[in-house]
Parts: structure tokens; sequence; C-alpha cells
């Protein structure tokens, strides 16, 4: 069995010589609290491991809580959160992370990213993260909505890859260059809104899910890993995390990947990095 087709344990090796799950549960937009600790034990339970939250989501405190309640062992998780917008800057990093740290609960996080890259801070940020990571207290880092120029910028000054690059991509925004270079560098491209909130009624995918028995949320996650993209839907109800879980069992053909991708409009439904207020 493929790691492509292997359920929740299967998952790329990042350049640190660290796996990390193919799929993940996203908890953007999840209520702190019951919400939150309801959504990622149910995810725990169907079987994913890897849980991606980040401090301007907060909800760091409920995700800790189901950490420790969900009764499986801190070690077989993988927990990622990111630093703040408005946190960023060598030493604010380091003490947002403390933050993030104790509201999880953790002794520590297996991914820390840089959230967006706030010009004029996200270099002196990531310095912070690699301290960290030196530290032991983050086993990986890397970030996130970064573009090529920024990507240059944080290697040229450290000499220090992300692992990861957490970017909006689906069949709509296909980052072609982006992930290009990504794969280019050994950075793992990640995917946050795979499922273009919502906007799944798009007539390709209506079609390939009737073709394949699948549902065209499936179709779409399906297709990001057959691209080497780790991805991190978010819901919050078992059923649809349970859902969005049934990507394993089959494989889109080489054509239908490509029709998939030529749907590209570079269309974002969040902010464009190079154009937003931070």
């Amino acid at each position: 069995m493929s790691q492509l087709q292997a359920p929740f344990t299967g998952g790329p090796t990042l350049n640190d010589g660290v796996t990390m799950p193919w799929l993940g549960l996203g908890v953007w937009q999840t209520k702190d609290g019951e919400e939150v600790i309801h959504a990622v034990k149910s995810a725990v339970e169907i079987g994913y491991r890897s849980i991606d939250t980040a401090a301007g989501y907060n909800n760091e405190e409920g995700v800790g809580q189901a950490i420790r309640e969900c009764g499986v062992p801190r070690e077989e998780l993988f927990i990622t959160t990111k630093v703040r917008n408005p946190d960023q800057g060598y030493e604010s990093t380091l003490q947002a992370f403390e933050v993030s740290r104790r509201k999880l609960g953790l002794d520590y996080v297996d991914l820390y990213l840089i959230h967006w890259p706030v010009k004029g801070k996200y270099r002196e940020t990531w310095k912070a993260l690699i301290h960290l990571q030196k530290e032991g207290l983050v086993k990986s880092i890397g970030v996130s909505n970064f573009q090529i120029h920024h990507l240059k910028n944080i290697i040229d000054d450290s000499g220090v890859k992300p692992v990861v690059n957490q970017v909006e991509f689906h069949p709509l925004l296909t980052q072609r260059d982006l992930l290009k270079y990504c794969r280019e560098q050994g950075i793992q491209l990640e995917a946050w809104s795979p499922l273009m909130q919502g906007h799944l009624d798009l007539p390709l995918l209506q079609e390939l899910a009737a073709r394949y028995g699948k549902t065209p949320a499936q179709i779409v996650l399906r297709w990001d890993l057959q691209q080497g993209v780790i991805t991190i839907p978010k819901s919050v109800h078992a059923e649809r995390i349970r859902e969005n879980a049934g990507i394993f069992d089959f494989t889109l053909s080489d054509d239908d990947v490509k029709a998939l991708e030529e749907l590209n409009q570079n269309h974002r439904f969040g902010p464009d990095p190079d154009n937003f207020n931070f």
C-alpha cells in the first residue's frame, strides 16, 4: 500500500526528517470550548492524527483540552499552531509561542508556522522560530501564505528552509509557480481552504464525483494528495470529518487530475499575501 493509500499513517517526510500526515483537521473559525473540543475528539476517534490551529483562531485552549482527553498518546499526534501577525518580531514571537504552548498545555509543538508574511517583521520572526526549534520547543518550523519572494528572503537570511508552506490551494487557485518552487526547494506545500469554502458546485466536480462514487469534497482532497500537497479541511461535524477522510481508497486518473488543474482562475477566497492589511 502506497503512502497515498494509507489512511492517517502515511505522510511525506519533511526536509528536517520529520514525517507529517497527509490529512489533518483544520479548526479555523471553530469556536473555542465545546465546538472545537468535539471536532478534535471526533477527528481523533475517526483516525486523524494531525490537528491545525493558530493563535489567531482563538481556540488553542479547547484544542489542548481535546488533546488531553482524546485517549491517544501525545507522541502519536501532530499539532500545528501559528504566530499571530501582531505578535511578530523576534522577542515578541518567543513570548507569543509561550502563550500558545501554555494554552495548548503541551511540552512541545510539532509544527510552528509564521501565519502571514508581515512586511518588516517576518524575517525576524523566522529567526525566532529557528531559536525555538534549537531549544527543542518546536520539532519543525515553517510558514503560511508565503510567496516565492518571501521564501527566498528568509532562506537567504538564515540558510534555513521552512519545512512547510501552508497556502490557499484548490482547483480555482492552483499556484503552479509556487508549487514548482517549493518542490525544487524541498518545501512541503499544504492546502488551507482546500474545499473552496464550500464552493463545490463546479460541473466537473459533480461529474467526477458521480464517476468515482465519491463526493465533490473527496474528489478535491484526493486531487491534493496526488499532487503531493498535504490537506487540512475544516469541519465541526463528525460525519463530514469522516467523509473528508474517505480519500485513501481510490485514485484519480492522470487525465482527471489535469482536468481539475485546468479549472484554475487564480481565484482567492482568502486574502492575497502581497496585498493584505496586516
